[in-house]
């Protein structure tokens, strides 16, 4: 499974959505009405999916899919 694909399944668990409803560059907190509570729940899901050190506002709600992407390789998500 790809970064993408884990991340979406993060997505999946906390929002209970489906994947296919996250759109790549769209921004979350607009496409799926994403709130702050939310989106810690998936900081943390993220931080334990790949093991890498996230700032607390480092994944924003106002993120796309595909910058949470580029983020989490950024820091070595493989």
């Amino acid at each position: 499974m790809n970064i993408e694909e884990r991340v979406k399944g993060i997505f999946k668990k906390v929002l209970d959505i489906k994947p296919e409803e996250i759109k790549p560059d769209v921004k979350l907190d607009q496409a799926l009405g994403i709130d702050s509570t939310e989106m810690v729940e998936i900081s943390v899901g993220l931080k334990k999916e790949f093991g890498v050190a996230l700032a607390d506002n480092e994944v924003k709600k106002t993120h796309s899919l595909n910058e949470i992407v580029n983020i989490l390789k950024s820091k070595g998500a493989k």
